[in-house]
């Protein structure tokens, strides 16, 4: 009897970005405290196998400090399929977009100010006060202390980001900051998706096929609630969402002390919603977000795995641009994933 690889999962490893050229693109992230790390090459061939795009391709690892998730690969496809999600709504099936944690929401705000006077196709928020955590706790204004965040949105055509700063508390396992970056911020500390699935049955493959842990399921966000939830998500009167959170599974769903960045935010969106499709526009090839991935051990058993649950498209494990063991799939939610051996 074959016995099974051991597997584990950990936070989201990378979000990929098409970009059509690297140099502007690194010195964006730059700001942010990323720096160079891994560069590697796939023929046409090969990103075929992998990725699905007919055509070459060249990829750039950047790595934040010592993190082990949150990092970017910067995809420069020699013929890029489509011009990506650009600063379109928040509100469509397809979405992503990258959150990190930042000590100085203000500065970033000065620039999207700047960027949106100088002419840029650029949207943008302001930091709005959110109460995240024990939402029920009364507190007497300027005698208690105040305990939220303050979170904000940044669209631009290649870059589709949540920037949120924290006031009143710490979480020790969920994003560090690099204090030497310009915007001094953290790696990427949470992912996220948008669905239409009133069942929930999608969401199980997250829990029982990859492993993760799911945490702060069933949240609600209405138009009435929520002036940040309104205007990042572009809701209506009446109009709401509901967020499942799922974590490394070191983190914990009792102890939000103990939560781990890395984490994939699934905003569900009624069925009754008329929403847009634009999951062509988020997968590879397409320039802007347009992938996870995550870093497993067992490569193996996890393609078994998927192999025997509703994801589609799924591909052999192939050597990756940078050497690695990898395969990719479309989850049952519709959005493209790519496993990396690691």
């Amino acid at each position: 009897m074959v016995q099974e690889q051991q597997t584990t999962i950990a936070g989201i490893y990378e979000v990929c970005i098409g970009v059509p050229e690297p140099i502007s693109a690194i010195q964006y992230w730059e700001q942010f405290g990323y720096r160079i790390g891994q560069v590697g090459e796939l023929s046409a061939t090969l990103a075929n196998q992998l990725y699905g795009v007919n055509s070459p391709l060249r990829s750039i690892r950047l790595y934040h400090q010592d993190a082990d998730h949150g990092l970017i690969r910067l995809m420069i496809w020699q013929n890029p399929t489509n011009q990506g999600l650009g600063t379109s709504s928040m509100k469509v099936k397809g979405n992503r977009w990258a959150t990190a944690l930042t000590a100085d929401a203000l500065t970033i705000l000065n620039h999207a100010e700047e960027a949106k006077a100088a002419g840029w196709d650029i949207r943008y928020t302001i930091p709005y006060w959110e109460i995240i955590y024990n939402k029920e706790r009364k507190s007497r204004p300027f005698i208690d202390p105040a305990v939220g965040v303050r979170e904000m949105l940044l669209l631009q055509p290649l870059a589709r980001q949540v920037l949120f700063q924290r006031f009143g508390y710490t979480l020790p396992d969920y994003g560090q900051i690099n204090q030497n970056a310009t915007f001094q911020t953290s790696q990427f500390t949470h992912m996220g998706l948008i669905v239409q699935d009133d069942s929930k049955e999608t969401l199980k493959f997250y829990e029982d096929i990859l492993g993760l842990l799911r945490v702060r399921d069933d949240v609600e966000t209405s138009y009435e609630s929520s002036l940040a939830g309104r205007d990042l998500f572009d809701l209506n009167p009446g109009e709401k969402f509901i967020v499942t959170a799922f974590d490394d599974p070191r983190s914990s769903v009792s102890d939000f002390m103990a939560a781990r960045s890395g984490r994939l935010y699934i905003v569900r969106l009624p069925d009754a919603i008329n929403l847009e499709s634009q999951f062509e526009a988020a997968q590879p090839g397409s320039l802007g977000m347009c992938l996870y991935t995550y870093r497993v051990q067992g490569i193996e058993t996890y393609c078994d795995r998927i192999q025997k649950s509703s994801a589609q498209n799924i591909t052999n494990i192939v050597s990756n641009e940078f050497g690695e063991m990898s395969f990719s799939f479309i989850a049952p939610d519709g959005y493209f994933w790519t496993l990396v051996e690691g």
